[in-house]
């Protein structure tokens, strides 16, 4: 988050200041109201009035979330399909691409007070608008049809029963038109009553976990398919087309022209659009560039036309001259084609795809980075949006195939379908203008779309995804930031902004140490650690001391993610540093280095001891004022706080032992389903005036910070600004809850409230693939990950070769998606009678083992365990606890692609 005043507009009523003296203070627009008389009381029910039929039917399996025309549930869709870090490209819900903010435009000059921006499609007059942070992007969404730049589209042509027929792929040509979203492939379907054909649209960008690289094309792929469900043969024609988007925004009349050029690629068909200008400036805007549309790999012939628009009867078998040329700034479109006879229930399937390449980073953001200077990442594999096309063309095969095999990978889950699409969705903020990679590799991002500079500590470790989908990623913002450009090598701080800031956050560190170890679970070896440790451990050196009087609970006053520098001991930011001891124990002794392991092993001891005796008040966890200060300044105090327990959270993320009493922990977390959680928001709201709405009458979510006592200064005697966050629902907090919940047994809580975000972000009112805090796509929503991990009870750590899941619920039949450090497949588990079967099948890549923990579902002793690979069996030996059981493979093996290790305990 970031203290600046950024909203144009409020959507929340105000109320009057304390004096007129406040008017004068700096603080943003939407916070304005929280100065009000009086202190409203505690209005969230402890009565949730959850209907228990709804409440059960969340653990269904249910069916996948389909959108329909029909239901007027298509406006608001904008589902990220460009490659990781290459800007926003949305597949709208009528199979539309559009928003097209790809020209580098995403910036915030947030030093020099300058508003983010986004590329605004409108009516082609305005292109540029101010996307607040007040909540009104929450409240009034994005629609898709008034922000469509580039023209782009397909059209089916067929004679039949006497006429000639065309029909674009929009929802205005179709009786139904539905959207099926599964994160990273949408799918659309398109029909009407009378007509002879069934069409279906995918689209996505390759996506393969792992492979960073072959994920970050600039590139959208759509595959066509057409049926005929008719009894007749049937002629088809299909027409895509895409306009030249080159220099969109620059070019002006008298300043150049645009080109369009055939590019035959063997079997392909091609259309590579670019500029010609003799005005520096045009040349190296941000939307100076090229773009590409191919047809891949036709049995036919394919037809290329330029300018067919509007779409009619002549473009669909026109064969024009090879290039085009058109003056700024009329459009200049091209368009390929492709015709055969269908008999009834054959199927055309065709392949096109559509590339850019804009290598100009916005000056404003080369300020902010010098990283920028050098360009993006995918400027230096390729050197236009031909070689761009022309990579996907060799490739198509494995890029689209390797994608399908994760998507239905994901899919194919005993978990529910919306529980899966929840939970993953929020990887797709890789996808969009919020994160780039630079030319030296570098990853850097804001904290949403051109909000926050600086890949924020204390907002993106709370994400989970990307560490997990694409680990290389994190593990370089480990090394080049973390302990980098962001590093003090004198302290061991971390800067939480890297260049772009001057000081640490505490709950920054601690995350950013918590990271560390998972990073260096989700490696094949120990090199990440061993290389990194020296600083490592002068990282941790830091945390530490920031405990003054040694009773394991830091103290030092330092900012937080609310914006605020905090006095006293606040138990969220107390349990983060114990967490982060504990995996800094472990690492510790993982390099031998036992003397700092002992160290980080009593402060952990120390902080859980006094956390639990000195910031429990009986019913949950509190914030203890300085002894000096008092409550003088803003805090959480004896309030309900969402993060209260977040440090035993994250310790589940990533297999640590537990850091907190589990019975006060639960109780923490009951309060907060008690006094925080509310199928209904508008009362609350209402009266606790001052935060951004990210949720809005009629909607359920958890409240940040409540005040179950109805005490009158329940946040302190000099309340600022940040108050107004209290009073909000911001998912990535929620769903670091939920993911708690789930780990320690609280499933319907979980799913309820995990229902809750999914509910809100229905897109019958919004966006479902935009989870907005201050600003789109918003990094920390990432956590929702986490709430899959804790799901499937699973825990990994490459170099030691260890796996294990417990599942949460289906324990007798369950089975999801895994990822590790070199490998991703299915695990599933299966109990018939006395016997009980799991099994590991690797789909892509490898997975070295040694150790493996699994449950004893019927509590029995263990009489034999059998591991079979290859139709080999594996030599094991296994000791059992209680239902725990670990499995101890005599020597490593590797499990292959398409290979599956079996095993079946009795």
């Amino acid at each position: 988050m970031q203290n600046k005043t950024v909203g144009r507009r409020s959507f929340i009523k105000q109320a009057s200041l304390l004096t007129a003296g406040l008017a004068a203070l700096q603080f943003p627009v939407w916070a304005r109201s929280l100065f009000s008389i009086g202190y409203p009381v505690h209005n969230i029910p402890e009565n949730k009035s959850i209907d228990l039929t709804w409440q059960h039917s969340l653990f269904n399996r249910g069916t996948a979330t389909t959108y329909l025309k029909s239901r007027n549930e298509l406006k608001y869709i904008g589902m990220p399909v460009g490659g990781l870090h290459a800007g926003t490209v949305y597949v709208g819900g009528d199979g539309r691409l559009w928003l097209w903010q790809i020209y580098n435009e995403s910036f915030e000059g947030v030093h020099e007070g300058i508003d983010p921006k986004v590329v605004n499609w409108n009516d082609g007059t305005s292109l540029r608008k101010i996307r607040p942070r007040d909540g009104s992007a929450y409240v009034e969404p994005a629609i898709a049809n008034n922000r469509r730049v580039l023209e782009q589209g397909f059209a089916v042509k067929i004679s039949y029963e006497g006429k000639t027929i065309i029909k674009e792929l929009n929802e205005d040509h179709w009786d139904e038109v539905s959207f099926q979203g599964s994160y990273p492939v949408a799918t659309i379907t398109y029909s009407s009553k009378g007509f002879p054909l069934e069409i279906q649209l995918n689209v996505y960008s390759p996506f393969i976990p792992l492979e960073a690289e072959k994920s970050a094309l600039p590139a959208t792929v759509l595959r066509v398919g057409v049926v005929n469900t008719s009894k007749k043969p049937i002629d088809i024609s299909l027409l895509g087309w895409m306009e030249n988007g080159v220099n969109k925004l620059t070019g002006k009349e008298n300043t150049g022209q645009r080109k369009n050029t055939l590019l035959p690629a063997g079997d392909s068909t091609g259309i590579f659009f670019s500029s010609d200008s003799n005005n520096k400036e045009v040349h190296e805007a941000g939307d100076g560039g090229s773009m590409c549309f191919m047809l891949h790999h036709t049995k036919g012939k394919a037809q290329v036309s330029f300018n067919p628009w509007p779409i009619n009867s002549k473009h669909f078998d026109a064969s024009e001259s090879s290039s085009a040329l058109e003056e700024f700034p009329e459009k200049l479109i091209g368009a390929i084609g492709t015709a055969v006879t269908l008999i009834p229930g054959q199927k055309l399937s065709a392949d096109y795809s559509v590339s850019w390449y804009f290598n100009n980073p916005n000056p404003k953001l080369i300020k902010l980075v010098k990283d920028a200077e050098g360009g993006f990442h995918y400027g230096e594999k390729f050197k236009d949006a031909k070689e761009v096309s022309n990579f996907i063309n060799a490739n198509f095969k494995e890029l689209s195939s390797t994608t399908e095999l994760w998507a239905s990978t994901w899919k194919d889950s005993t978990l529910p379908h919306w529980f899966l699409e929840r939970t993953f969705v929020n990887i797709g903020t890789l996808a969009t203008a919020n994160t780039y990679r630079f030319a030296d590799g570098r990853f850097w991002s804001w904290e949403g779309v051109g909000a926050c500079a600086g890949t924020c500590t204390h907002v993106w470790q709370y994400a989970q995804a990307m560490a997990r989908i694409f680990p290389e990623l994190e593990r370089g913002l480990r090394e080049e930031v973390d302990l980098g450009v962001g590093f003090v090598e004198e302290s061991g701080a971390i800067l939480f902004r890297g260049e772009n800031e001057t000081h640490p956050a505490i709950d920054g560190q601690a995350g950013t140490i918590l990271r560390f170890y998972r990073e260096h679970q989700m490696s094949k070896d120990s090199r990440f650690l061993n290389a990194n440790w020296p600083k490592i451990k002068k990282a941790v050196q830091f945390m530490l001391a920031q405990d003054k009087n040694g009773d394991g609970m830091t103290d030092t006053p330092m900012e937080n993610t609310l914006d605020a520098v905090w006095e006293g001991e606040i138990a969220w930011i107390v349990g983060l540093c114990i967490a982060a001891a504990k995996a800094a124990q472990m690492m510790a002794e993982e390099m031998k280095d036992i003397s700092f392991a002992k160290i980080c092993e009593n402060y952990v001891s120390n902080g859980k001891r006094n956390m639990e005796k000195e910031l429990f008040n009986g019913e949950y966890f509190i914030h203890r004022p300085d002894a000096v200060q008092g409550r003088q300044k803003l805090g959480s105090y004896n309030t309900c706080h969402i993060d209260q327990v977040y440090g035993q959270s994250w310790a589940f993320q990533v297999g640590l032992p537990r850091i907190l009493d589990k019975e006060k922990t639960l109780a923490a977390l009951r309060a907060l389903w008690k006094y925080n959680f509310t199928l209904d928001v508008g009362p609350y709201i209402k009266t606790h005036t001052g935060g951004r709405p990210y949720a809005l009458p009629g909607e359920g979510g958890m409240v940040m910070n409540t005040n179950p006592h109805n005490e009158t200064k329940p946040f302190g005697e000099n309340i600022s600004w940040q108050l107004g966050y209290f009073h909000e629902c911001m998912s990535g907090f929620e769903h670091q809850v939920a993911a708690h919940f789930m780990a320690e047994g609280m499933l319907d809580e979980s799913l309820v409230l995990t229902r809750a975000i999914h509910d809100r972000h229905h897109a019958a009112k919004r966006n479902p693939f935009n989870e907005i805090e201050c600003s789109d796509h918003y990094a920390r929503a990432m956590a929702s990950y986490g709430t899959f991990i804790t799901a499937c009870g699973f825990e990994y750590h490459g170099p030691k070769g260890y796996i294990g899941f417990a599942p949460k619920w289906n324990k007798e039949n369950f089975k999801a998606a895994f990822t590790t450090a070199a490998g991703w497949g299915t695990y599933s588990q299966r109990k018939t009678g006395l016997k009980q079967v799991h099994r590991f099948e690797l789909k892509y890549g490898e997975l070295s083992l040694h150790k493996i923990a699994l449950e004893k579902l019927d509590g029995e002793k263990t009489s034999s365990v059998l591991v079979i690979l290859g139709g080999r069996q594996i030599p094991v030996k296994f000791t059992q606890e209680n239902n725990a059981l670990e499995i101890i493979l005599k020597d490593r093996v590797i499990v292959g692609r398409n290979q599956t290790l079996i095993i079946s305990i009795s």
